[in-house]
């Protein structure tokens, strides 16, 4: 984790945030997103007590002040006025609050049983607001077929090598990114790190073997690499960022006429898990494994763009309005 990060944050919230990175394992992203969450809260807190000025705007208070004491005194109703206000003030959506809720939920946990500095769980009783089903958006077979056709240039063997392990592999793009040559064992099985650093072992279909050795060929010839085991290596010849993979398949994708549409590095995870059920046949548990999901519910939402089409097949019947 990088401590600098959280410098400014107090005790009570710094040593929270130690125990998911050092104990719990959870990755620089998610503490960030627990740090930013937190932070919000004790702001909302601290204005909504009069505590701060009144001409300080919400999101430059100095949450310094928060300890112990201010954490174990919130009360249930403080939190569902903090939850009303996301929704409210700051437009988040009913996924955001549930992600809000779960923060909460898990810091107080903390407080309570892991270290017993507070006797009092608010969220206790907290319900998690109610998200609404979200069919996840992929490209179709001919769209992907065309966004591989679409790769050129410079770095046209990385590129492609790259879009080829997303759509093939459903990986998420940590995951991808995360990749090095080590991974891979002599029968190309690669070896992911996912989510909570759970490992889980993809075999490399065709596609996937030629694109790797296309790309290695360019890749080793490179002698000046500053991330040896590295296997995605930027311009810079060092390992590629998020950022840059992002930026990448947006080109892409923009340039067979689907830039700004939504679509993103994740959904081609998504356009990957798509076609295997539906047209690769292949069944949700392989699936749920496949992708890396600890909760076969995650992986059931692609069962459910399959009943999605089914109803639109239906309705398009020409005697549907008789």
């Amino acid at each position: 984790m990088s401590y600098s990060v959280f410098k400014e944050a107090p005790p009570v919230i710094w040593e929270f945030l130690n125990y998911l990175s050092n104990i719990q394992g959870r990755s620089d992203l998610t503490v960030d997103e627990y740090y930013r969450d937190l932070r919000t809260f004790f702001r909302f807190i601290i204005k909504d007590r009069g505590l701060s000025d009144t001409d300080t705007e919400i999101d430059d208070i100095d949450i310094s002040c928060v300890d112990v004491e201010m954490a174990g005194s919130v009360s249930f109703s403080e939190i569902i006025l903090f939850l009303n206000y996301c929704k409210d003030e700051r437009g988040n959506s009913a996924a955001t609050r549930a992600r809000k809720t779960s923060v909460l939920r898990d810091f107080y946990k903390y407080l309570t049983v892991k270290v017993h500095k507070i006797n009092h769980n608010p969220t206790e009783e907290l319900e998690t607001p109610r998200k609404g089903k979200k069919l996840p958006k992929y490209l179709t077979l001919e769209e992907s077929l065309r966004l591989l056709e679409a790769v050129d240039g410079e770095f046209k063997e990385r590129d492609y090598c790259i879009l080829i392990f997303f759509l093939n592999c459903g990986l998420r793009l940590s995951e991808l990114v995360g990749i090095n040559l080590s991974d891979f064992n002599s029968d190309y099985i690669l070896t992911v790190r996912g989510k909570g650093n759970k490992e889980r072992m993809i075999p490399l279909n065709p596609a996937c073997v030629n694109a790797l050795k296309k790309y290695l060929e360019v890749r080793n010839a490179t002698d000046s690499t500053k991330d040896k085991n590295a296997l995605f290596i930027s311009r810079k010849n060092c390992r590629m960022t998020g950022k840059g993979v992002y930026h990448m398949v947006n080109h892409y994708l923009t340039k067979i006429g689907l830039g700004n549409q939504g679509y993103s590095p994740h959904k081609l995870r998504h356009t990957a898990a798509t076609l295997m059920y539906q047209k690769g046949g292949v069944d949700i548990r392989t699936l749920q494994a496949i992708l890396g999901h600890s909760n076969l519910g995650t992986t059931q939402i692609y069962t459910h763009i399959a009943d999605e089409q089914i109803e639109k097949a239906v309705n398009a019947n020409p005697l549907a309005k008789l």
